[in-house]
C-alpha cells in the first residue's frame, strides 16, 4: 500500500509535516538516507544474453558494458538538482554555499557506474563544492556491497532456501512457470520474431541455484533470462532508443513496462525475503544507521544497485510502482529514501519514500519542471506512530534493519 500525496519539485525530499499530524506538533525532517540504484547502464556483458535466447544483434551503447551511459549520467544529474532543492527547502542542506564536510556522506561501490552515478549526483546537488565520495578503488570489491560472498554476513542456506520455496508458494517453480506462461510467449516473440525451437527463454523449466553460506540462492531456466531480457529492454527505453530498436522494433513501451514483472518477481523471490536480505544489506545497514544517529551526517547518499534497492524494500516490507515500470521493480536513478523525523518532545521517528524519474522522463531527458520527480511516501505494515498508518519509531526502523 502506498499512501499518496502530490509533491513540488521545492519538496522532493521532505514534505514540511506527515499527512495526520496535529499542527500544533508538527514533525521535522533532521536526517535523511537515500539508498540509490546507480543510473542506465548498458548490458553487464556482450553478447549481452547466449545466442540461443535470440539470433539477433543486439543494439550498440556509446559505454563499455555496465559503464553509467552520458545520457544516464545525465539524468542523474537532474535527481541531483532537484534532491538538492529539496533538502535546502528543508534546511538540511545551506540555503547558499558548501556543506560543511560532516553535514553529508555519499558512499558509492565500486564499480564504474556507481563511482558515477554518485558523482553525477554530487555535482549538481551542491554545484560548485568537492563533496567527498567514500568508494572503493574501481573494480576492487567492496564488503559493504557484498556481505554473503565476502563473507562479512555468512548466509543461512537452510533458512534462504525454505524463504525462497514461501515466496515460490505451492506448486513450485512449475507452477509459476504455468502462472507466467503468457508474458514468457510475449517475451520468446520479441527475442525471435516467430516462436521456434531453440530460440527464446521458456523453453527450459525454471529452477534453483540452491543457496550456500558464501552465496546467494539464483534461479536458473525460463524466468531468470526473462527477468535479464526485460531488464535489458527497459534499459534500451530509459537509454532513449527509438522504438524501432527497443526489442529490434518488436517491443512496445507497454511491453516494458509489464514484461518489468520478471524483474521484479526475481527480486521478490532472491532478494526480499528477510534471511537473504539482512544478511545480503548487512555492509549496508551499518551506514544506514550511522546515518539515522543522531551523531550522523544530515544527508547520507548511498550510490549501489537494484539488488540492494530490493533488500531494503523487503526489510521494511514496503511496495512502489513509478510511471512505466513493474511494480517494485527499482529505476535507474530510483532511491529508497529513509527520512528521520522528530516531534516537539524530542521522540524521533522514521517515514520511508520512493523517488524516482518516471520511464518517460528518463527517455525525453527534459527537464523536471515544477513537478519534479515521482515521489511517494511508503506504508510500512506494522508501523503506526502517532496513530499514522506507515510511521515508524526509531527504534522500531532500526530494528527492521536486523
Amino acid at each position: 500500500m502506498k499512501l499518496r500525496i502530490g509533491l513540488g519539485l521545492a519538496l522532493a525530499l521532505g514534505a514540511p509535516a506527515v499527512a495526520g499530524t496535529r499542527p500544533a506538533d508538527p514533525l521535522v525532517v533532521d536526517r535523511v538516507v537515500l539508498l540509490m540504484r546507480h543510473g542506465v547502464r548498458p548490458p553487464t556483458k556482450v553478447p549481452a544474453m547466449p545466442p540461443e535466447v535470440t539470433p539477433e544483434r543486439w543494439p550498440d551503447w556509446p559505454t563499455k558494458p555496465g559503464w553509467l551511459t552520458p545520457h544516464g549520467a545525465a539524468a542523474v544529474a537532474r535527481l541531483g538538482a532537484a534532491d538538492g532543492t529539496g533538502l535546502r527547502a528543508r534546511s538540511l542542506l545551506p540555503a547558499r554555499g558548501c556543506p560543511a564536510p560532516a553535514a553529508i556522506r555519499i558512499v558509492a561501490d565500486s564499480d564504474q557506474r556507481t563511482i558515477e552515478t554518485a558523482k553525477a549526483w554530487a555535482a549538481t546537488l551542491a554545484p560548485g563544492c568537492a563533496l567527498a565520495i567514500d568508494h572503493y578503488a574501481q573494480d576492487v570489491p567492496d564488503p559493504r556491497f557484498n556481505a554473503i560472498e565476502s563473507g562479512k554476513a555468512p548466509l543461512d542456506p537452510a533458512k534462504a532456501d525454505a524463504a525462497v520455496a514461501a515466496e515460490v508458494g505451492p506448486g513450485g517453480f512449475a507452477a509459476l512457470d504455468a502462472r507466467y506462461r503468457p508474458l514468457l510467449a510475449r517475451i520468446d516473440i520479441i527475442l525471435c520474431g516467430t516462436p521456434r525451437p531453440g530460440c527464446g527463454v521458456s523453453g527450459t523449466p525454471t529452477g534453483l541455484a540452491p543457496a550456500r553460506a558464501d552465496k546467494r540462492p539464483k534461479l536458473t531456466g525460463a524466468i531468470d533470462r526473462a527477468s535479464t531480457a526485460a531488464q535489458i529492454l527497459l534499459l534500451e527505453a530509459a537509454e532513449g532508443m527509438k522504438l524501432a530498436q527497443i526489442g529490434w522494433g518488436r517491443a512496445t513501451l507497454a511491453d516494458v513496462t509489464a514484461l518489468g514483472a520478471f524483474h521484479a518477481l526475481e527480486f521478490r523471490i532472491l532478494a526480499r525475503p528477510r534471511p537473504i536480505a539482512a544478511a545480503n544489506f548487512a555492509g549496508l545497514a551499518a551506514i544506514v544507521r550511522a546515518g539515522l544517529a543522531d551523531s550522523g551526517p544530515r544527508v547520507t547518499m548511498i550510490s549501489g544497485h537494484d539488488t540492494n534497492i530490493a533488500n531494503l524494500g523487503g526489510l521494511f516490507d514496503v511496495h512502489w510502482q513509478v510511471p512505466g515500470f513493474a511494480a517494485d521493480d527499482p529505476v535507474p536513478g530510483g532511491a529508497l529514501v529513509l527520512e528521520r523525523l522528530h516531534d516537539r518532545a524530542g521522540k524521533r521517528y522514521v517515514r520511508l519514500r520512493y523517488r524516482a524519474q518516471t520511464l518517460e522522463q528518463l527517455r525525453t531527458a527534459a527537464p523536471l519542471g515544477l513537478k519534479g520527480p515521482h515521489d511517494r511516501i511508503l506504508r510500512v505494515p506494522g508501523c503506526n506512530a502517532r496513530g499514522i498508518a506507515g510511521l515508524c519509531t526509531l527504534d522500531e526502523a532500526l530494528a527492521k534493519l536486523g
